[in-house]
């Protein structure tokens, strides 16, 4: 009798597992392929951020390259600026003693 009894249970245990891997059978296909498409999804966000990252970062590097050659031609300007208004100076110092010598030696004949 307790042959019987621990048969139809494992019997019932067997037929309750056949029946559960059976609904995952028929349920695994739609999981797959929801997460195929999940996969997929994400595989194309992920593809969107590193196109927009590396536009970003062109975008961002050509931004320095402009601010950088900008600033190289401010310098170069004030550079210039400066320059002439050294060379100006020394030409109105210059001006200026020769004047003052020229003023000394007609006062030393006089």
């Amino acid at each position: 009798m307790k042959k019987q009894i621990l048969s139809l249970a494992v019997i019932a245990l067997l037929a309750f597992g056949v029946q559960s891997c059976g609904d995952k059978k028929e349920t695994k296909p739609e999981e797959e392929l929801t997460l195929g498409n999940k996969v997929d999804s994400l595989t194309t966000d992920i593809e969107e951020v590193k196109d927009s990252a590396v536009s970003k970062t062109e975008n961002a590097a050509e931004d320095v390259k402009e601010a950088t050659k900008k600033a190289a031609e401010d310098v170069k300007d004030a550079t210039k600026k400066g320059a002439e208004k050294v060379e100006a100076a020394a030409k109105a110092a210059k001006d200026g003693t020769v004047q003052t010598a020229k003023n000394v030696n007609e006062a030393l004949k006089k």
